[in-house]
Order: C-alpha cells, then structure tokens, then sequence
C-alpha cells in the first residue's frame, strides 16, 4: 500500500528533567526523522557518542577514535537505517538520522556525549504516526478499516481526518467512527481515493496519508456516465474490470430496448478485465441505456451508461444550406462548436472558420463540417458532414436535369415515328401477304399493267 507522508510541525513538547531536555518528536511512518543532539562546550570533538533506545540495546556510537558500531536491529537488507553525518561532528552535532521510519522505532531515545571527564545526557521521545487500510485492496462491497495509530498513545491529541485533500465529515450512514479511525461498511467508489489523517497537538499538524483503492469496474467510472458517438462511426461501448481480479459471467446489456439485448461481439483486447463492446456503425437505435456487469469471489459487480448520438441534420433555406448539431441528449452540454475544413486544387488542408453556435448556415462551402460540442469539464464529443455542392452548383444541378428531360423529349418522339414507321411496315407486308394467296389473279395484274404501260409508249411515239 503506497503510503505518503507530510511532516508539517514536529517539535510538540520540550520539558527539562533531571537529565537534560527531554524533546519529543512525531514522526509518520516510512519517512525521515533526524533526532538532535548537540554538544554545549566549545570544543566536541573528538568525543565518544551513544545512541541508545530502552528496552532496545545499542542504536549506533562513536568511539573518540573515530570508530563506528551500529545495532544489529538497524541493519536491513545490509544497509543501516542510522546513521550520524561526520561532517557534522566537528560543530559538535550528533544527531541521529532514522531512515523509512517504523512503528517499532517509536519510544525513548538516549543520546550520550562523553568528552574527556564530562558527560552529556540527552532524551527524545520519537512517536510514530501511521495510517493504515484492512484490507489492503478491498472490492465493492467489503468492510473496511482506515486506521490512525500514534505510537506511543499522545494525550490530548485531536485527529482529522480529510479524503482527497477535502475534510470529511460522516454523511452516508456506510461510514462511522470508531476509535483511532474508520469503519466504512460496503465500501463504494466514492471512498476511493487519499485518506489523510491529521494530528493536531497544540499549535503543531502532522499528516499523515493512505491511498485507498477499491477494485471492481473501472470503466465506466461511475454509474450514469454519459458517453457520445457520431452517428455511422465505430464505437467501444467500455466495461473494464480492475486488472487485479479476473471477473465471471460478464456481458453488457442495453436495458431499455424492451427486452434486454446482451452484447456478444467483445474488443480485440485479450486483456480478462476488458469486457468491452464493440459497434461497428453507430445507428440511431443504438441510444440509449446500457449496463456492464460482472461475477468476483461470489459478488455482482454492475454499472450503468448512457449512448447519446450525435448526427448533423441537414436542410436547404432558399440560398444556403443549414447545419444542425442534434444530440439524443443534450442535457450535459454547454457549447457548440463548428469547424470548418477544405482543401485547395493541390490537396492542402485549410481550417477556418470557426462558428460556436448549435445551427449554421453555409452558402458556397465545400469541404467538411465538424461539430464539436463541449460539457463543463471540457470536450465531450464531435460528429462531421462533408459538404458536397455549392449554392452555384445546386442551381447547375437545375440546369442539368433540364437538360436532362429535352433528351429524354427528344428520344421519345424519335421512338414514337420508328414505331409508326413500324406499323406501316407491317400493314404493306400483311397486304402482301393477302395478294400471294391468289397466283393467277396477280399474273393478270402484272399483264394488264404491262399492255396499260405499252399503249402508253405507242401514243408517244404517234
């Protein structure tokens, strides 16, 4: 568990006894503490020094030849935790310096100055303050305590606690107090977060903090969470678990499309904490209400979202074109904003301009629109149209389909006399057909006609 510290005032009490001052200090857990000890005459060094704990033998001394000998107790991983800076023993200063402080380090401190006959006694008392979390990762739904220890116990010391830097004062009735701390009883997410207790001793604070962090569904963050998406564009529909615990039975649902629909086509991650979904095309029927759920260690896990859909709706007004940002749900949002972009006969891109309004009107813009709509905290989403024709070109649009009609005019009276053309074909081919049934009346036809035709030349000829 991560534990962070703030030494804000450390000198609470000093009080002179018999043997010198007795100086207490506080100290948080895991940081750095430097118990003082000076020597009073102008001349320190060289002197034999000891540093010494009740009730814990031998910290770390100096013999005046220089000689060092540290506790077998202070000793970790190799390394000392004590040590006295050696620069500062000829300014007569022997303060102990205590590295990752422990509660176990908490107590009395003596430290003894011999130089030639005179000795110098000098006391400390080290308390420890820590704050710790059972258990160390809870998920939703478990009991957990936060604790305040100062070690040993400080009479008349008042704590505070705060959550994210805030004061908290017990509201839902899953939080109580209980002595040296918390009880939280089921944790939710919104205890989630920096717990900071504070300990004030007369005019001196010290801070001492924990972070806690529940596991369960990380995305979305919390129930409600509205999320946006352009109409026609792919979307991930988020149901991810902390990657600390390995859900089952995990589906996303839509809850408000009459009988619940459960998803089946996952992301691409191979991750057993992403659970999420994926919409190849965002249509209008997918707004709406949506759950994540999931199985741990016997505990449903569930958080609810909401789909809204952007779409830009498009209408022509006699000389121009308006643009509308339509939203399924517009209740989070504070701004639009409407950026144009086109590009020039060599492919450069030109951005501009920019409009903030949620209806537009465009007269000779090609190019795309995006519209970009903007909640209090920032950006929410955008959705963008291209824009094809130009007020010219729509009345070019005009033109041409009546061209296209003279054409289409033109073809059809050219059928029109085929056909007749066709029709008179036939008829002469019919008649044709009627003479052919009658072989000897056509060869008198063909007779008379010829002796009509000769006549005809005789007279000429007269």
């Amino acid at each position: 568990m991560l534990v962070e510290s703030v030494i804000v005032g450390m000198i609470f009490l000093c009080t002179t006894g018999a043997r010198g001052e007795a100086t207490e200090l506080m100290a948080v857990a895991g940081s750095q503490v430097v118990l003082p000890c000076k020597c009073e005459t102008s001349q320190c060094d060289p002197a034999a020094i000891t540093w010494s704990k009740d009730n814990g033998g031998t910290v770390w001394r100096k013999q005046s030849s220089g000689l060092q000998y540290w506790g077998s107790s202070w000793f970790g991983k190799g390394e000392a935790r004590v040590r006295c800076p050696h620069t500062e023993f000829a300014k007569g200063d022997y303060s102990l310096e205590i590295n990752n402080v422990k509660e176990d380090d908490a107590g009395l401190y003596t430290c003894k100055v011999e130089l030639r006959s005179r000795v110098t006694v000098k006391q400390v008392m080290l308390r420890v303050v820590q704050v710790s979390v059972s258990p160390s990762a809870p998920v939703w739904g478990d009991s957990v305590s936060i604790k305040c220890t100062v070690t040993p116990r400080l009479e008349g010391a008042v704590v505070q606690w705060m959550l994210n830097s805030y004061p908290f004062v017990p509201k839902d009735s899953n939080v109580k107090t209980v002595p040296e701390g918390l009880q939280i009883a089921p944790v939710t997410e919104n205890e989630a977060g920096a717990w900071t207790c504070a300990v004030h001793k007369f005019d001196n604070v010290l801070q001492a903090s924990v972070q806690l962090t529940v596991r369960g569904i990380t995305q979305p963050p919390k129930d409600d969470t509205k999320l946006y998406a352009a109409l026609g564009s792919p979307f991930t529909i988020p149901c991810m678990f902390s990657p600390e615990i390995v859900p089952r039975r995990t589906w996303v649902e839509k809850l408000d499309s009459g009988i619940p629909q459960v998803f089946s086509n996952r992301s691409a991650s191979s991750s057993s904490w992403d659970k999420s979904i994926i919409i190849q095309e965002v249509v209008p029927e997918n707004e709406g209400k949506y759950k994540c759920s999931g199985t741990t260690s016997g505990r449903r896990l569930t958080r609810t979202m909401q789909l809204v859909v952007a779409k830009i709706v498009m209408s022509k007004k006699k000389d121009s074109l308006m643009l509308r940002c339509h939203l399924s749900d517009s209740s989070e949002v504070t701004k639009y904003e409407w950026v144009h972009v086109s590009y020039d006969v060599n492919g450069t891109e030109m951005v501009g301009p920019i409009l903030n309004d949620q209806t537009i009107y465009v007269k000779e813009d090609w190019g795309e629109w995006t519209c970009r709509y903007f909640g209090k905290n920032g950006l929410l989403g955008n959705v963008t149209t291209p824009v094809h024709l130009t007020a010219g070109q729509r009345g070019e649009k005009s033109s041409g389909v009546s061209s296209n009609t003279g054409t289409v005019i033109g073809l059809s009276f050219l059928l029109i006399i085929l056909l007749l053309v066709l029709a008179q074909m036939y008829k002469n081919h019919q008649r044709r057909k009627r003479i052919l049934q009658y072989p000897a009346l056509e060869t008198i036809v063909h007779t008379i006609s010829n002796e009509r035709e000769e006549r005809e030349k005789s007279r000429v000829k007269e």
